[in-house]
């Protein structure tokens, strides 16, 4: 019986595949809102989401316990900017007025600061083990973060752009 002899092409496209597989699993390709730990940098859970995307943070206000709505964009440098914030009750805590640009309204039982323009490359923000029920409202679907990420967790949130690999670790919240 003869040797099958393997030649240098065999190892050149073998190498290849090899190469361009590792490429698709770990190049960053999926923009995402992010929730990463603060403390082990690890993702916990993402949102598929691309720049110019709006969402929303609700939770209740641990003294009022009234409902509270921050609404945010995504900009084109993958900032988070808070536009509007929606409230029930002045109290500890909550604006009583607009800053600058902003304008402050009143309708139906409810506070709007409108025409904000605040931009943070990310927002810290500890998970509600009591009363804040935090929740992301996206594309119409409301998630209560507590049911992915671990309530007491402080999470990082912020746009970026997930490999494979990376969404494989954390969950896709949306689906």
């Amino acid at each position: 019986m003869g040797r099958i002899r393997l030649g240098k092409k065999f190892y050149i496209i073998v190498f290849l595949i090899v190469f361009s597989i590792l490429i698709v699993i770990f190049l960053p390709l999926t923009n995402a809102l992010v929730f990463e730990s603060v403390k082990s940098g690890e993702v916990i859970a993402f949102i598929p989401m691309n720049r110019g995307s709006d969402f929303k943070i609700k939770y209740t206000h641990s003294i009022h316990l009234s409902d509270v709505i921050e609404s945010y964009a995504i900009t084109e440098k993958r900032d988070i900017m808070q536009y509007e914030l929606e409230y029930e009750d002045f109290a500890i805590g909550m604006p009583s007025n607009a800053e600058g640009d902003e304008t402050f309204e009143q309708a139906d039982g409810k506070y709007y600061i409108k025409n904000m323009s605040r931009q943070f490359p990310f927002i810290d923000l500890r998970i509600g083990k009591v009363k804040a029920n935090h929740k992301v409202i996206y594309a119409e679907k409301e998630i209560r973060l507590g049911d992915y990420i671990q309530p007491g967790t402080v999470v990082r949130i912020k746009n970026e752009k997930l490999s494979y690999f990376k969404q494989v670790k954390g969950v896709n919240i949306i689906d």
